[in-house]
């Protein structure tokens, strides 16, 4: 089965997000996925577009949110694999447990993404380009802030990655600081 391209996953990406915020967050997750993919030899699109199109229907179908995209996703022609993945990433609502390497580094890429952009946009920088993930991980300790970020999903979703969290922590640091500009979070000299 042939991927479809990323221009492909973009554009449907846009059709279906307006919100600038819930993009980054898309884009971040691919970064990371990405990341993953070329550290465990992986197929980089193909992570790379998981992560892209895992919440691309929230905004629209927040309470059927992944299931109709993934309905959708189908339809287009995307790959068991990756429809899979999208599914195992919000297994509460699935009930599809992440079981391959994609399932479970989307999965540990998605809420990370967002505490690291937290962490980032409270520098003095705004940026993610001098984060450190001491800083992050310090910032975790606080429940009051990024408060919904599940900290204990968020520790077990690394474990069953099988990375050590201070490390993965500052793996996806260092994967969005190559978007980081798209992201928003290249810093006011950007």
């Amino acid at each position: 089965m042939t991927l479809p391209s990323r221009d492909d996953a973009l554009a449907l990406m846009h059709q279906h997000v307006q919100s600038e915020s819930l993009r980054r967050h898309m884009y971040s997750v691919e970064a990371a996925c990405r990341a993953y993919a070329r550290r465990f030899g992986e197929d980089e699109e193909l992570y790379g577009l998981a992560g892209l199109l895992h919440d691309f229907d929230y905004e629209e179908f927040p309470d059927e949110h992944p299931l109709r995209g993934v309905e959708m996703l189908r339809e287009r022609g995307y790959p068991d694999e990756l429809l899979h993945a999208v599914q195992a990433h919000y297994a509460a609502r699935t009930g599809v447990q992440p079981e391959t390497r994609l399932d479970r580094t989307l999965h540990a890429c998605d809420e990370i993404t967002g505490l690291i952009t937290a962490a980032a946009l409270v520098r003095p920088s705004r940026s993610v380009m001098d984060l450190e993930a001491k800083s992050v991980l310090k910032k975790m300790k606080d429940r009051q802030f990024a408060a919904g970020v599940d900290r204990e999903d968020v520790l077990r979703a690394a474990e069953e990655l099988g990375v050590e969290f201070a490390e993965h922590v500052e793996f996806v640091i260092h994967a969005m600081r190559g978007v980081a500009p798209q992201l928003g979070l290249a810093g006011p000299d950007a």
